[in-house]
Formats: structure tokens, C-alpha cells, sequence
């Protein structure tokens, strides 16, 4: 971990969710590590737990390596009546994956549910990494994967 990350931060606690995200997002495989952790915990003067029970607490956080590109599909009340679980399937599908919360072989896809990401005009709708993705079809899910995959190596 880069420590010039969490420098950037006072060390108080108001400041613990937006040092995660940044530890987070510079962690080529986008998660936090025990050493992560602890390194924050320590930063921060805070007990290891209290860290881990933020870091598990909210859905954006991970524990465990994640591809390349985080694929969060809207599991709220307008996206589920449009057909969420078309796209969950249909993503899993594409991907070769078995369930959601894998990531595919290559790292390059992460396959999470979300329980809203605010955009119900476009349900059924996903958010990969930062850019949301709505009105999905197969069609469109397979041109964004093919999209993605073209990528590779660069950034959303």
C-alpha cells in the first residue's frame, strides 16, 4: 500500500471511508488486503476491528481480489420489475461465470448485485466501476462486455 494515499487524509475517523476507497481503488486487484487494513487501523489510531467492521459493512468494499471491472447490477423494486434477474443471468452468462461475486478467469470482470444505484428511468440498469449502464438487453450487455474485453488494459 502506498502510504502517500492515507497521508493525504487527517488522521480522524470522519476520514476513514474516503482513505478506503482510495487504498481501494489503487490496489490493482480492487479490494483491501489484512495489511491494508491494518496499515488504515494504525494510521487512523483505531482498533483493527472497528476498521473491519466498516470495511464489511458497506457492499463497496471488498475483502477478496475483484476484477478489473466491478459490475454492479440494480437489484432495487424498478430495476427487479424490468428484469434485474435477466441481467444478473445474462452477465454470468456472458461472462462464463456460475454466480454472482465471482470474477472471471482473465480478472477482468467482477459480477456484484446492488440494491440501487439511483437511475430507475433506466432500470433495468448496472454501474461497471463508475459508469452506469441502463435500458440493458442482451444485446447491450454483450456490446459492453465485447466493449470492456476490447479495453483490457485501460481504464473505464
Amino acid at each position: 500500500m502506498d502510504k502517500r494515499i492515507l497521508q493525504k487524509y487527517p488522521p480522524n475517523a470522519e476520514n476513514l471511508l474516503f482513505a478506503l476507497h482510495d487504498i481501494q481503488d489503487a490496489e490493482k486487484e480492487n479490494y483491501l488486503s489484512e495489511e491494508d487494513l491494518k496499515n488504515i487501523a494504525d494510521y487512523f489510531n483505531l482498533p483493527l476491528s472497528k476498521v473491519m467492521g466498516v470495511a464489511t459493512f458497506y457492499s463497496m468494499y471488498s475483502l477478496k481480489p475483484r476484477g478489473k471491472f466491478i459490475i454492479r447490477i440494480c437489484e432495487s423494486a424498478p430495476c427487479h420489475v424490468a428484469g434485474a434477474l435477466n441481467v444478473i443471468n445474462e452477465f454470468i452468462n456472458v461472462l462464463g461465470l456460475e454466480k454472482v461475486g465471482e470474477t472471471t478467469k482473465d480478472k477482468l470482470f467482477t459480477v456484484e448485485t446492488s440494491a440501487c444505484l439511483g437511475v430507475c428511468g433506466v432500470a433495468p440498469a448496472c454501474m461497471i466501476n463508475d459508469v452506469v449502464y441502463g435500458n440493458l438487453t442482451k444485446d447491450k450487455i454483450k456490446q459492453i462486455v465485447d466493449d470492456l474485453r476490447a479495453k483490457g488494459g485501460s481504464n473505464v
